[in-house]
């Protein structure tokens, strides 16, 4: 489907080149560590959810526009995210 004559492919490409991803872990209730995955743009979040948990193996959830992964992907999501697309001075690992 085109938008105004530009297709839709362009549209995802330009979000994905000015979205900030910031990535960081706490510790949950039982000792449990939770990946958080905070971004700017939360169109499509429900989407990169599903492929983030597909890839990492893991359950996980959309929550007031965040993602919970279940575990500490902190040292794999990068990369991940960067097969997906975006760009490594995009994503903010602390």
């Amino acid at each position: 489907m085109k938008l105004g004559g530009i297709p839709e492919e362009i549209y995802e490409e330009l979000d994905k080149s000015t979205t900030r991803i910031r990535v960081r872990t706490e510790r949950r209730k039982f000792g449990k560590i939770v990946t958080i995955v905070e971004i700017d743009n939360p169109s499509g979040i429900e989407g990169m959810a599903k492929e983030l948990k597909r890839k990492l193996a893991c359950g996980g959830a959309v929550k007031d526009n965040k993602i919970e992964l279940q575990g500490n992907h902190k040292d794999r999501i990068k990369k991940v995210l960067v097969a997906m697309g975006y760009e490594e001075n995009q994503i903010e690992l602390p």
